[in-house]
C-alpha cells in the first residue's frame, strides 16, 4: 500500500505537476540574476513554470480527446442522446460535455445545433452547463494543481449542477422559451464519412492547433495575474475578502466572476494564487465555476438563441447551484484536502 501510495504522489507531483519544472523554471531565472524568493523573481518563476505546464497538458489532452470526437461526428452524437430520456438523458448529455474541451461561447453552436435538431431543452441545457465547467482537460489540471480529491470532487458536483439544472429547466417547461429559427431549423439527417486514422490524426492536430490558438491569450493573462497575486499582493488581503472569515466570500467571488470571460484553462493559475495566498477553497472554485459557465459574452449569444425568460432561468439555476458548491467545498475541505 504504501509503494502505491509513492507511486501516486510521485505522479501527481512530478508527472502532473510537474515539480521538476518549477526548480528548473526557478534555476533559470536565479541564471538571469534574479531572486526565486523575490516579487520580481517569484514571479517570473511562477509564469514560466504554469505557462509551460498548461501548455504541455493542454496539448496531451486536447489531441487525445480530439482523435475520440472524430468517431463522435454531431449527428451520431444526436442519435445517441437521442436513446436515453428522462434524467438518462440529462445525464448522457453532461457527460458528453466533459469531453469537448470547449469553453461557454463554444459551447452554444452545438447546443443550438442540438436543439434545432429535437432534442428537449433540458438536455441540451445539461450539456451547455458542462461543457464549459467540467471536462477532461480541468480534471487533469485540477489534480495537478489542488489534488485527486479536489478535482474529482469538483467534477462530480459541476455534472450535479448540469444534470439538475437541465433537468429542472425541463419541468418548468421552458421549450416555448426557444427561439424560433432554432426550433424550426432545417436539419438534415447525415451520418458523415469515415474518416482513416491518418485523417482522425490530422483532424486532432488541428482542433489541437485551434484550440491553442483561442485559449492562449486567455492562459497568459490567467498565470500573468495569478504570478502577481502569488507573488505581489498582500496575504491578509485575500484573506480578509475571501477568506473563511467572511460569510460572504463565496457570493463575491461568484458575483465578480460572472462577468469575466476566460477558460478553466486561464482561471486555474488565478485559483492557485488566491488558494496559496490564503482564500477558501470552496471560494476559488467557484470562481472558476462562474468565470467558465455564466461569463458575460456567452450569456449574449445565448440570449440570441432563448428567450429572456429561460436565460434568467439558466442564469439563476446556475448560480445558485455554483454558490452551493462553494460552501460546500468550504465546509467540507478538511476532509476534502
Amino acid at each position: 500500500m504504501e509503494t502505491l501510495s509513492n507511486l501516486w504522489l510521485f505522479f501527481q507531483n512530478q508527472i502532473l505537476g510537474m515539480q521538476w519544472l518549477n526548480t528548473l523554471a526557478g534555476k533559470g531565472v536565479a541564471a538571469l540574476g534574479l531572486d526565486p524568493g523575490s516579487a520580481a523573481g517569484g514571479s517570473l518563476q511562477f509564469f514560466l513554470y504554469d505557462t509551460v505546464k498548461i501548455f504541455v497538458l493542454l496539448s496531451v489532452l486536447i489531441f487525445g480527446i480530439s482523435y475520440i470526437q472524430s468517431y463522435f461526428p454531431p449527428e451520431r452524437t444526436r442519435k445517441i442522446l437521442g436513446r436515453f430520456h428522462g434524467i438518462r438523458a440529462n445525464t448522457a448529455a453532461a457527460l458528453l460535455g466533459t469531453v469537448t474541451p470547449f469553453c461557454s461561447c463554444s459551447s452554444i453552436p452545438l447546443f443550438m445545433g442540438f436543439t434545432s435538431a429535437g432534442l428537449p431543452v433540458g438536455v441540451t441545457f445539461s450539456f451547455l452547463i458542462s461543457s464549459p465547467m467540467v471536462d477532461l482537460g480541468s480534471l487533469v489540471l485540477l489534480m495537478s494543481v489542488f489534488g485527486a480529491r479536489v478535482a474529482v470532487v469538483y467534477v462530480l458536483l459541476g455534472l450535479v449542477i448540469a444534470v439538475v439544472g437541465g433537468t429542472v429547466l425541463e419541468h418548468m417547461g421552458m421549450e416555448r422559451y426557444v427561439e424560433d429559427f432554432i426550433k424550426n431549423a432545417p436539419h438534415i439527417e447525415a451520418e458523415g464519412e469515415t474518416l482513416t486514422r491518418r485523417r482522425r490524426v490530422l483532424y486532432a492536430r488541428d482542433q489541437l492547433l485551434a484550440t491553442l490558438k483561442k485559449v492562449s491569450p486567455y492562459i497568459f493573462l490567467g498565470v500573468g495575474v495569478g504570478a502577481v497575486i502569488h507573488n505581489v499582493i498582500p496575504q491578509t488581503w485575500v484573506e480578509t475578502v475571501l477568506g473563511d472569515g467572511n460569510p460572504l466570500a463565496v457570493v463575491l467571488a461568484v458575483l465578480v466572476g460572472v462577468p469575466m470571460y476566460a477558460d478553466i484553462f486561464g482561471t486555474i493559475p488565478v485559483a492557485e494564487s488566491l488558494l496559496f495566498k490564503g482564500a477558501g477553497l470552496g471560494t476559488v472554485l467557484s470562481f472558476m465555476m462562474a468565470v467558465t459557465t455564466l461569463s458575460l459574452p456567452s450569456l449574449i449569444m445565448l440570449k440570441k438563441a432563448v428567450k429572456p425568460r429561460l436565460l434568467a432561468a439558466f442564469i439563476a439555476i446556475c448560480t445558485i447551484g455554483i454558490i452551493l458548491v462553494g460552501y460546500f467545498f468550504n465546509a467540507f475541505q478538511w476532509i476534502i484536502l
